[in-house]
């Protein structure tokens, strides 16, 4: 079992810089892959960005060369934001994958509101 907490959610300004943070808790060592989506209202849930253990990272178009994931330790994963937008604003979710077991989970949320 693996349990996700995220972090750093916020009211930011057009152009500004936010960064969230999800830690891990658990059988936090399985854990394969990790991603961030975000869900804004009235849309569906999509991928920002992902990372996993054979080196592997990618990024929506949307985000690129803005955003940037990172797993710090085994148990933070982190999302740094620059040049925020407010088609960025959603609920953020922080998400794994454990290869193993073939099993995912996912965080609470954290709301993300760039005004502009």
């Amino acid at each position: 079992q693996v349990q996700l907490v995220e972090s750093g959610g916020g009211l930011v300004q057009s152009g500004g810089s936010l960064r969230l943070s999800c830690e891990a808790s658990g059988n936090i060592y399985s854990i394969y892959r990790v991603a961030w989506y975000r869900q804004a209202t009235g849309k569906q849930r999509e991928l920002v960005a992902s990372t996993d253990k054979g080196g592997r990272t990618e990024y929506s178009d949307s985000v690129k060369g803005r955003f940037t994931i990172s797993r710090d330790t085994a148990a933070m994963i982190n999302l740094q934001m620059n040049g925020l937008k407010p088609e960025d604003t959603a609920v953020y979710y922080c998400y794994a994958f454990q290869l193993n077991w073939n099993r995912d989970y996912w965080g609470q949320g954290t709301q993300v509101t760039v005004s502009s």
